[in-house]
Order: structure tokens, then C-alpha cells, then sequence
């Protein structure tokens, strides 16, 4: 016994596409669905780290505590020419990997919201 099985395609209907919409759409597939802030926080974060000893991206995660004891940290390996500028890269990637996590919670956050 074979059964067959029909495939039904919905029709689209055009006449409610509005260039708002379409703009909505293009967005929303730019900023991968994170919405403006949640697409730049990220680079907006990473322009900030690159600002030497001040550790930038951290307090604009707020990560004070964190952000305080890198620069403290930073005095003794200064000294030392190799182990500071391994700091300095570690910090700009772990800020914007909390940076990211901050976007990712808050859209996560969001679509709970929107399905409970």
C-alpha cells in the first residue's frame, strides 16, 4: 500500500508588502535580528578595548572589578615587555565575548518573554 502525500504551497499575497516592511525586513537580516544596539555593542566594545591601560571595554561591559584589577595587573607585567601585551589582547577579546553574551541573554530574555 502506498499513500501519497500532497504538498500545498500558501500564495503570498503581495499587495501587503510595504517598503516599510521591506526595510524592516532588510534590517532585521543586517543586524541578524539583535536590533541596532545589539549589533554594533559588539564592535562598539572592540573600539573601546583598543585603547591602551585604561581597559575600556570592560567598564563599558560593567565589569568594574575586573576592569580594576587588569589595570593593576598591568604594572608588574609592564616591567616584563612579552606578558603585557598578551593582557592587553586578552582583554579586548574577552571583552567582546561578554559583550556578545550581553546581546545574546537580552535577545534570549526577549523571546522567552514573547513565547510565555
Amino acid at each position: 500500500m502506498k499513500e501519497e502525500y500532497v504538498v500545498e504551497l500558501e500564495v503570498e499575497d503581495d499587495e501587503q508588502s510595504t517598503s516599510l516592511g521591506v526595510l524592516s525586513l532588510i534590517w532585521t537580516e543586517l543586524s541578524g535580528g539583535v536590533g541596532p544596539w545589539g549589533a554594533v555593542r559588539p564592535w562598539f566594545t572592540i573600539m573601546l578595548s583598543l585603547v591602551p591601560f585604561l581597559y575600556l571595554g570592560q567598564h563599558f561591559n560593567r565589569e568594574h572589578s575586573k576592569a580594576f584589577d587588569w589595570f593593576i595587573i598591568q604594572f608588574p607585567l609592564i616591567v616584563s615587555i612579552v606578558l603585557w601585551p598578551v593582557l592587553y589582547i586578552w582583554s579586548i577579546i574577552d571583552a567582546v565575548w561578554i559583550s556578545s553574551g550581553i546581546v545574546a541573554t537580552a535577545e534570549t530574555q526577549e523571546n522567552l518573554e514573547i513565547i510565555g
